[in-house]
């Protein structure tokens, strides 16, 4: 039964057991013994950073299924590139001691168990250090609880920290994590700027100028990528984090983090405000309500020196003022009073709400916003889209940002992105399950306090970087970042220049930055700025019609980097064309028809639903298609998808499938899952090269592991893998 169990290599540290109750030969004593791994149930992590020094403590909690006592070996991979100064451990209660392995013995350990367990997924902590301790005894049906210290020294790349945690588990394990915590305290000496994660989702609390707080959590999770946090310091008033990859022969990638930090209310500039809200009668009810607790919200939430303006509008429209009137006491209550008595009945006339919205052009001095709220499409006064708009941008003079929510699907979706796309707003849609309240309020607290508006961000030799997004730079906030990520042609120093107004004067900050040579570090920058030219792309189609070029550009950019779009589809035709024109053509050069074997129709209704939903102005179909766009416009870590439930299949037996799950990112490209095998997405481009075929876990295979640098996130994938290596194509087979 114990050889049925399957493999469960953990998060942080794993438990390996050998087998019990099978003889050993004489001559070999690993002969029919089998290995396998323990649940982990829970993982907890601890951290405090100060400067370039980190000291994590992690807790696991294992359990053992079976009815016997177990012994077993636990091992904690070291973090690449650390340098341990002090390491504790402790099993349930009591301290161990435990051996550390230089990155020599470790591979040989690694070795072993990917032959035995015929699971190469340990091959991608190849190079590192291992914690190793033996674990007697595992009582049966119980708990083995294992907390381990560590303290090293935080790598440094362009002034930004980094810190790793392997997290990596979900390409070797069969169970998810019941619970996953990691908490990060940082402790600057100098003021902290920068603090970002490109792996998962984070809440960053700002104690301030010189510590924060990070935290990620989740539940029933398995985690398919390590644990990676960012951060700078800076004595200025913005600071930067700048990472760079590159791959050989290929242009580079970079990433750029600008933040404020923890800064003074002095610091933040008064801003003008004007909140629209409809009032039609498709208000009435819940809606309204919520929309009135959001405009309180709004309103109680406004800083002194601000000036804001309230408008209602449904079949005629009316200003509370008349004009933008300074935030006091008085004012404040007689807003409040005004949003108490708002009541939903009539059409909807957003000509005349934004003829007063945008009547009292903008000062000089401060950023300017309006914060739209509709629940339908224009039905009185200038009801054409296209008109309206144009109406709207003569009376935008002075280019306040329009940021719109949409409540509901009854709505015109174009209309209120090319509001926010002109005027480089945000927008926001509110699904008939979600609160109003909530979306509006959590929207105002980030754009409350702005630092540094019209911002533009250039580079000393303008022309070897290209292709940065987002297009349209944001305003900066207190509390928030800008993240941009672009391409550069020639590694080398540079500098990296960002403007933007103060109080109505330009301040300008500039930066030394160097656009890396060759280097497989932070592979994650090429997928999430493939991902962000995408939604560009995505929202050109959208915005303005498709014409051949954007989607034959929006097809090769989601081919190269795994990204699943509505023209996916596509990429299906083109595999099965290739297919039908062409007999003579192997496996490894069709990456998406051979799965569906048969189901291409099947798969391609779904897809045109969706290209369907892209092109529409309204409807549920059209305010999810703008909401996912959006998050391609604005991916800022790997780990949230913006393709949920938008890519299942059914295969030829009746399974379904999910063809987001069977695409990997390695090294900065896409693999793909055919079959039982792993398919580099650059072997449809390598078809004359000589193929170097090696068998999983023979002497040339580990050989090869071991020699040769950047080679074993390939290897790690699986037991069948074809990829391209330093122009070389590899063949791994069984």
């Amino acid at each position: 039964m114990l050889a049925l169990l399957p493999v469960q290599l953990t998060a942080g540290g794993f438990i390996i057991v050998e087998q019990q109750g099978v003889p050993q030969s004489n001559t070999n004593p690993q002969d029919g013994r089998k290995l396998y791994t323990l649940e982990c149930r829970s993982l907890k992590v601890q951290t405090t950073v100060q400067d370039q020094v980190a000291v994590t403590s992690v807790e696991q909690v294992f359990y053992n299924t079976t009815g016997q006592r177990l012994e077993g070996y636990f091992m904690f991979p070291i973090p690449k590139g650390s340098v341990i100064k002090d390491f504790r451990m402790e099993i349930n209660g009591v301290m161990m001691q435990a051996e550390m392995m230089d990155a020599t013995k470790a591979r040989q350990i690694y070795e072993d168990i990917v032959r035995r367990m015929k699971d190469p997924a340990l091959l991608e902590y190849s190079g590192q250090d291992l914690f190793r301790l033996r674990i007697f005894p595992i009582e049966p049906n119980s708990e083995k609880r294992i907390s381990i210290t560590y303290t090293e020294l935080l790598t440094k790349d362009n002034g930004t920290y980094e810190y790793l945690f392997p997290l990596n588990t979900k390409k070797y394990s069969a169970a998810p994590l019941q619970n996953v915590l990691i908490q990060v305290d940082v402790q600057a000496s100098a003021p902290l700027k920068t603090l970002y994660s490109p792996t998962h989702e984070i809440d960053i609390n700002r104690k301030d100028d010189r510590t924060a707080k990070i935290v990620y959590e989740s539940n029933a999770v398995s985690p398919d990528m390590d644990f990676r946090l960012y951060g700078s310091t800076a004595t200025s008033m913005l600071g930067t984090s700048f990472l760079t990859y590159k791959e050989q022969g290929s242009e580079g990638f970079f990433f750029a983090d600008i933040s404020p930090g923890f800064i003074d209310e002095k610091v933040v500039m008064a801003k003008d405000v004007t909140l629209v809200l409809d009032v039609s009668g498709s208000m009435v009810g819940e809606k309204m309500d919520q929309a009135r607790n959001a405009l309180r919200f709004c309103v109680e939430n406004l800083n002194p020196g601000d000036r804001f303006e309230l408008i209602r509008f449904s079949t005629e429209a009316q200003a509370l003022f008349g004009k933008r009137m300074p935030y006091t006491g008085e004012t404040k209550k007689e807003a409040l009073d005004f949003i108490t008595g708002l009541k939903a009945i009539g059409g909807t006339n957003m000509d005349d709400a934004f003829r007063l919205a945008l009547k009292e052009p903008p000062a000089g001095d401060r950023p300017s916003m309006i914060i739209f709220i509709t629940d339908g499409k224009p039905t009185i006064g200038e009801t054409d889209e296209e008109r309206l708009l144009k109406k709207i941008g003569g009376l935008n003079t002075g280019n306040q940002r329009i940021f719109t929510f949409g409540v509901g699907y009854d709505l015109n979706t174009k209309l209120l992105d090319k509001l926010t796309d002109a005027t480089h707003g945000y927008r926001t849609y509110v699904m008939p399950e979600e609160d109003i309240e909530v979306k509006v309020s959590d929207f105002f607290t980030k754009v409350s306090s702005p630092v540094l508006s019209d911002v533009t961000v250039r580079f000393a030799d303008e022309p070897n970087e290209f292709k940065i997004f987002p297009k349209a730079i944001p305003d900066l906030f207190r509390g928030s970042s800008i993240t941009l990520f672009g391409r550069y042609r020639k590694p080398g120093k540079t500098q990296m220049i960002v403007e933007g107004k103060v109080n109505g004067e330009i301040k300008k900050f500039t930066y030394d930055v160097v656009l890396g040579d060759v280097s497989a570090r932070h592979d994650f920058i090429a997928p999430l700025w493939a991902t962000r030219n995408v939604g560009f792309l995505l929202d050109q189609i959208r915005l303005h019609g498709e014409t051949q070029e954007i989607k034959d550009e929006i097809v090769t950019l989601s081919r190269e980097y795994g990204i699943i779009t509505p023209y996916t589809s596509y990429l299906i035709l083109e595999d099965e064309q290739i297919r039908t024109e062409n007999r003579n053509i192997t496996s490894d050069q069709q990456l998406f028809a051979p799965r569906m074997n048969g189901k291409v129709n099947e798969f391609m209704t779904g897809q045109k639903k969706q290209l369907d939903d892209l092109k529409s102005s309204g409807g549920e179909g059209s305010v999810r298609s703008s909401t996912e766009v959006q998050g391609y416009n604005y991916a800022g870590n790997l780990e949230k998808s913006v393709t949920k439930n938008k890519t299942m299949y059914r295969d030829s037996q009746g399974n379904d499938r999910d063809l987001a799950k069977e695409t990997r990112n390695v090294n900065g490209r896409a693999m793909y899952q055919v079959g039982e095998e792993w398919v580099d997405v650059d072997i449809q481009k390598s078809a004359n090269y000589k193929v170097n075929r090696v068998q999983f876990a023979s002497k040339e295979y580990f050989d090869m592991a071991n020699n040769t640098p950047g080679i074993s996130q390939y290897l790690a994938l699986g037991r069948n893998v074809r990829f391209v290596h330093n122009n070389q194509v590899y063949e791994v087979y069984d």
